[in-house]
């Protein structure tokens, strides 16, 4: 793919880069290595100032910011703004809680004193997809700058700008230069960083197929990975559910970031009792969406972010139909110009479709119906993906089944699926490994020294 800014709502070509040389990633690798031994011997209250001072420059500029995002992926504006706050707070909450995250732990032993102790591994490699171009590498950012880690940030090829971008607001926050810096190449070039024993680890968040090649490129190098790739996430209604609450969600939870998202809910899984009347609701209120300029404040819906995303996914949709779906509402690319989709909803989904097992990155809904709680659990986890699931329910007792068997890193229950700086975020099975956010996200790429003196 070429690195290039092409806006997906025209399909039209705004600005292309060259990658970057190899003396040029020579020179950023050497940069990065040489700033982190000054790097990490900074204290966190030195590090704590600049990444505040990050928060603000991000949450000063969300609007700018945000005009960028929409531009090279197609999201609208109003999410955009509220991704740019989303990384501004957490660059604030890493900035007050790392210090404390990362203090020596007190171990009770026979020694006189043992401890364990959290050090940073050097520099990173950071790869991000384009669908939340800047809230993704600040979920490295916040946490692995905090603990004294550098990164160097291989960005998806169609969001060079925003990859450009947050290199110069962390700079204007006053990290040193090689603290993370951005790198405009290839996909080709990710295994020979990997090679580079001057790495010491990688993070990658994307499709299943990336996860797969990078996590045995860094299993070859002996190196620490973490993996956050795909979901196929269920969003189950029970009949205790508030059924108003659950339809209006089950919208925002399948179309947000133009239903591209990890964490979307993708199939539906509801009761019987309540199913005609959820159906009725969610089809209508699929098909009251409006599809339109993502900088429109009037649209619900923007473009894919490629051309290509919409061929792939109205192919699978197609390939759906033909194995015995039904389509209820949308199910083809709308007539327009840009890389539209009409949202849309399948339903009597046999089991040898993509609708079944394939996650669906764009505005397509799969419904099922159920007649208790077990076939529930067993649709929802008859999948190879485990990143999230939501759960609605006012049963106590079902609430508990959930939490306790769904095959999943996130369960929410009575809420769609989200990320926060406070709790973890990770999957299960093909939905990769390691932990992002919160205290677990900040130890990933730390040395977990056991200390013990006699």
């Amino acid at each position: 793919m070429a690195i290039a800014t092409v806006n997906p709502a025209t399909g039209q070509l705004v600005k292309s880069f060259e990658p970057i040389s190899d003396s040029q990633i020579e020179e950023k690798i050497q940069r990065a290595v040489q700033t982190f031994p000054k790097f990490r011997s900074l204290s966190f209250a030195e590090r704590a100032g600049m990444m505040k001072k990050a928060g603000d420059i991000l949450e000063s500029e969300k609007n700018e910011l945000a005009v960028l995002m929409t531009t090279e992926m197609g999201k609208t504006l109003r999410s955009a703004v509220d991704e740019a706050a989303k990384c501004a707070w957490a660059c604030r909450y890493y900035a007050e809680h790392a210090e404390r995250m990362l203090a020596d732990e007190v171990i009770a032993t026979t020694a006189s004193r043992s401890f364990v102790r959290y050090q940073p591994l050097g520099v990173i490699l950071v790869v991000m997809p384009w669908n939340y171009p800047f809230w993704q590498v600040f979920r490295f950012i916040a946490p692995g700058l905090m603990g004294g880690n550098v990164g160097l940030l291989k960005h998806a090829s169609n969001v060079p700008q925003c990859a450009l971008k947050i290199e110069d607001v962390l700079r204007r926050a006053g990290f040193p230069e090689g603290a993370f810096q951005t790198l405009l190449i290839g996909s080709a070039k990710v295994d020979r960083l990997l090679d580079d024993p001057r790495i010491a680890a990688a993070t990658l968040t994307g499709s299943e197929d990336a996860g797969i090649q990078v996590g045995m490129g860094a299993a070859k190098r002996v190196k620490k990975v973490v993996l956050e790739l795909g979901g196929s996430d269920p969003f189950i209604v029970m009949p205790s559910a508030n059924l108003t609450d659950a339809v209006a969600t089950a919208v925002k939870a399948r179309t947000a970031n133009n239903g591209q998202s990890c964490i979307a809910a993708k199939r539906f899984i509801v009761a019987e009792k309540v199913a005609d009347q959820f159906e009725r609701e969610f089809v209508a209120a699929m098909q009251s969406l409006r599809l339109g300029d993502p900088f429109d404040a009037s649209t619900d819906v923007g473009p894919l972010a490629t051309a290509d995303a919409v061929t792939s996914l109205h192919a699978d949709v197609q390939k759906s139909v033909q194995a015995g779906a039904r389509v209820l509402t949308g199910g083809k690319p709308a007539d327009r110009p840009g890389n539209f989709y009409l949202p849309t909803v399948l339903t009597d989904v046999p089991k040898n479709s993509p609708a079944y097992c394939e996650e669906f990155f764009g505005p397509v809904a799969s419904l099922f119906r159920v007649k208790n709680i077990d076939d529930a659990i067993r649709i929802a986890n008859d999948t190879r993906f485990g990143l999230g699931a939501s759960a609605w329910t006012n049963d106590a007792h079902e609430q508990e089944r959930f939490t306790n068997e769904l095959d999943a890193g996130m369960v929410f229950i009575n809420q769609m699926v989200a990320s926060d700086p406070r709790v973890p975020f990770g999957g299960v099975k093909r939905s990769g490994y390691g932990r992002e956010l919160s205290v677990y996200g900040i130890r990933e790429f730390m040395n977990i020294k056991t200390v013990w003196v006699k």
